[in-house]
């Protein structure tokens, strides 16, 4: 492949997002979430939160957050549990059921990847690492500064 212009990542980069997107459609009209329902689920798998981040992170109201938490906890897939130590402090949990739901079907996904990238050199590896690293720093950036 010849050197790929800024032009031509971007537009691959696109296209990885609009695959990624269309893959979680799959799975989100197979288990009946709204794409805010799944990315607040994603964002509760990734870190530890509390609504009020959640809202924050989603860019919501606290009662439109309260809407998306009462249909993932409905759904079985969160759950609020009140903090110990300050019962006013509520802390988002994802069930287990949920978590290996989504392992099951984003497995395939896993092993497609592990395929494609096994194909790759160490030094290839590190250099995608690397672009994708930069990549996602730069949309943050980016974001923060629109929002």
């Amino acid at each position: 492949m010849s050197d790929a212009t800024d032009y031509e990542l971007s537009m691959m980069l696109r296209a990885l997002v609009m695959e990624s997107n269309r893959f979680l459609e799959i799975f989100s009209a197979a288990h009946e979430l709204h794409p805010t329902d799944m990315t607040a689920l994603n964002l509760i798998m990734t870190a530890p939160m509390t609504p009020g981040t959640l809202a924050k992170a989603l860019n919501l109201s606290a009662s439109a957050t309260t809407s998306v938490l009462d249909r993932l906890e409905k759904a079985g897939h969160v759950v609020r549990d009140r903090d110990p130590g300050d019962r006013r402090r509520v802390e988002l949990r994802v069930l287990d059921t949920a978590t290996e739901l989504a392992a099951t079907f984003f497995q395939p996904l896993a092993r497609g990847y592990a395929s494609a990238w096994g194909r790759m050199s160490a030094e290839e590896r590190q250099v995608v690492a690397r672009f994708l690293a930069s990549t996602i720093e730069a949309t943050a950036r980016v974001r923060e500064q629109v929002s």
